[in-house]
């Protein structure tokens, strides 16, 4: 048993790019997957403007980009203290303010993100579901960027698995001898590939290559119908880091609204076609 354990990659990455001597305080990989992330969405919303399949301009690009920002930080911070981490905000409720620490919900900052889309198509009049589609498409390389953030900083670690990929997560079993502990799926990777990159390419293809006639909010529809079936299913190899609800995990949980809602996207922009048709 422990010579099998041991042939097995044990994870001893460093959470800090950069630490700060004789302190926790530094510039994390998590922070620089978010910084990436940020860069890369930007970098996409300047080419729709170049190649007009966007109607904000350079100015308009910026502010609606901060607004972004900030529905991501306080949608995903919120959500995950209301998600996974209600009892511990309950007696720490100030800690919902140190993001630097990581604990972020892509539910929440999915929620954070429409909300904050809803509010920038109102002040300017333009369309919801236009720039939800733009959205939609500037989300995966932020996904999957910290995805492999979350393995870097060893947690949201998988199931015990013993498949030759397997990954020895010293965190997941503190205080334990390194060669009793149980190899677990990496699946933080499963879901960079999975929400991150197929995601990625999907929503690509489709923004470039979707009909002219398609209606505005079809692909907000899709892509959140199609990230909440890949998180259901990378799900599978994931430990829960919460209670179970219903019999599934938090995760699965919450994803099902996240397709209902992509659902609703779809209905409404079909509808609306059909009617402004008639």
């Amino acid at each position: 048993m422990i010579l099998a354990v041991l042939a097995f990659w044990v994870h001893n990455i460093d959470p800090f790019l950069i630490r700060f001597p004789h302190s926790n305080f530094g510039i994390r990989w998590y922070g620089v997957a978010y910084v990436l992330g940020f860069i890369i969405a930007y970098y996409l919303l300047s080419l729709y403007y170049k190649k007009k399949r966007s109607p904000l301009d350079l100015e308009a690009q910026s502010s609606f980009f901060i607004t972004l920002i900030l529905g991501v930080i306080i949608g995903g911070r919120i959500g995950y203290m209301l998600f996974y981490g209600w009892d511990y905000l309950i007696q720490h409720p100030l800690n919902i303010f140190k993001i630097w620490e990581g604990g972020m919900s892509s539910h929440g900052g999915f929620a954070g993100v429409i909300i904050a889309t809803y509010w920038y198509s109102r002040k300017h009049s333009l369309s919801f579901a236009g720039l939800c589609d733009i959205v939609a498409t500037l989300a995966p390389p932020g996904i999957l960027l910290g995805r492999i953030a979350n393995f870097i900083n060893g947690y949201l670690w998988g199931e015990i698995s013993y498949v030759p990929w397997a990954v020895i997560f010293p965190q997941s079993t503190p205080g334990v001898p390194l060669e009793l502990i149980s190899p677990r799926h990496p699946s933080q990777l499963y879901a960079a590939f999975l929400e991150g990159f197929v995601l990625l390419c999907f929503t690509q293809i489709r923004f470039w290559t979707r009909p002219p006639n398609t209606p505005k909010g079809q692909l907000t529809g899709e892509f959140l119908i199609g990230y909440a079936l890949l998180r259901i299913v990378d799900e599978v190899f994931r430990e829960p880091d919460a209670g179970l609800i219903l019999g599934i995990s938090r995760g699965q949980f919450y994803s099902i609204f996240i397709a209902l809602v992509g659902a609703l996207f779809i209905i409404n922009a079909h509808w609306k076609k059909k009617n402004s048709s008639i």
